[in-house]
């Protein structure tokens, strides 16, 4: 077994035969963080986590376990609250936070057993497609290190490629776990809005009290495998099995968000590969336009976020309360339709983004800069209203690795199930990686 490409739950079957120790595994994935320049782990937790790791292994020795992840070390997004481990959102204003309590959703990880080494990079306010602050500086992408790993959960997604750590816990508001992943050439899942327990969001929305509306908390790992465990611990209930015989529509493309040639061809070989494998297919577009669910994103999140911004260039939504009240009426009809929609399919699969990682542009902001793609300029948020359709729709989204462009990069697509229907999506995810390949290590050692 080599620890820089198993998946958590390989790594806990090694811990619970004693093929290994917990020990070694804090050992082996301190080493290659320390000697990584991708700039992904930026606070570590050391002595706490050889401290943990000798207690799992004692634990181990008498017979006793915690849990599906014990002695599994992990790491865990910089906006997500770990009790006393500094935790900063990537603002200077934060730099010296240290929580008094773990988020929820740590608190489960580690009472299934998780050993915390360290927390990974995010841009600041983790308000970017870019991971870069100036508390820690740039993250790298493990696959091109002059490329960006995405964001906001960026050095998630690089820490989790280059194996420095079994999983991390991330979050996602707007592409935020499947940007990165997709990006980075491994899986995320953005769960079902109010599956799993969202406080401890540390940012400038309120501190980790209440959690931004349509923040989501799940995890980055090497396998879809991988996601269903660590689902299970977060929610507490279990994942079904593997299935087969799924019914698939597919939207790959649409005039609102073109994809560029590089991602399009990758992507459609995946869907011919899934069709010759027995999944069921069907081009198939959702009624709701396109440009419509994503201006109903834009709402609603400039909503959630305006918490600590000036009332001047807020729209009326965001403004007035009775003006959000009525888009949160057009969500929830919104989503309405989208439930009965996917009553004659099992997942819909989509694009990530119009573009796989790009290299590193720290001119201006988000909302300025430009990427070319097939010749034609397209500002950032232009690139990335796949992840935003299904944000608003509160649906849970799983990240897979299909393929990689002729240059090399890894492409990911979205597989969306109905609300509630995590398990289908994981279950496709799971399917899929037998026809697609899977999670593959970057090249050399990052």
């Amino acid at each position: 077994m080599d620890p820089a490409t198993a998946g958590a739950r390989e790594l806990a079957r090694a811990l619970a035969s004693r093929s290994v120790s917990s020990r070694e595994l804090v050992r082996y994935y301190l080493s290659r963080i320390e000697g990584s320049e991708l700039n992904a782990v930026v606070t570590l937790d050391t002595v706490r986590a050889r401290a943990a790791a000798a207690a799992a292994d004692e634990e181990i020795a008498h017979g006793r376990g915690r849990g599906p992840l014990h002695g599994v070390p992990i790491t865990v997004k910089d906006a997500i609250a770990t009790a006393g481990l500094r935790t900063t959102g990537g603002s200077p204003e934060l730099a010296g936070h240290r929580p008094a309590a773990d988020a929820t959703a740590v608190a489960r990880l580690r009472a299934a057993g998780a050993i915390v080494l360290g927390k990974t990079n995010v841009p600041t306010w983790c308000g970017d497609i870019q991971t870069t602050n100036d508390v820690f500086g740039l993250t790298r992408n493990p696959w091109d290190p002059g490329r960006t790993p995405g964001g906001s959960s960026g050095g998630s997604a690089a820490a989790v490629a280059a194996g420095l750590c079994g999983f991390d816990l991330a979050s996602d508001i707007a592409g935020s776990i499947r940007i990165p992943a997709h990006f980075c050439g491994v899986y995320g899942l953005k769960p079902s809005v109010g599956l799993v327990p969202g406080d401890g969001y540390v940012d400038h929305v309120g501190a980790g009290l209440v959690p931004p509306d349509g923040n989501v908390l799940g995890p980055i790992c090497r396998s879809a495998d991988d996601l269903a465990l660590v689902l299970e611990v977060l929610t507490g209930t279990p994942v079904p099995p593997w299935r087969t015989g799924f019914r698939a529509a597919v939207w790959l493309d649409d005039p609102s968000c073109r994809v560029g040639n590089a991602s399009a061809e990758v992507l459609s070989a995946a869907v011919d590969a899934f069709a010759a494998a027995g999944a069921w297919v069907e081009d198939a577009e959702p009624s709701d336009r396109f440009d419509d669910l994503w201006q109903l994103h834009l709402d609603m999140v400039l909503a959630a976020v305006a918490y600590n911004l000036p009332d001047e260039g807020l729209p009326p939504a965001t403004a007035s309360h009775r003006g959000w009240l009525a888009r949160a009426e057009d969500r929830a009809r919104v989503r309405a339709r989208w439930a009965r929609w996917f009553a004659g399919f099992d997942v819909l699969l989509c694009p990530v983004t119009a573009m796989p990682a790009f290299p590193h542009d720290l001119d201006g902001d988000i909302g300025s800069r430009v990427l070319e793609i097939d010749g034609e300029s397209r500002p950032h948020l232009s690139t990335i209203g796949w992840c935003g359709l299904f944000s608003v729709l509160g649906l849970p989204t799983v990240v897979i690795p299909v393929g990689r462009t002729a240059a090399g990069l890894p492409v990911g697509m979205q597989v969306v199930a109905a609300h509630g229907h995590d398990a289908t999506a994981i279950a496709f995810a799971r399917w899929a990686a037998d026809v697609t390949g899977g999670y593959h290590p970057p090249p050399g050692d990052s």
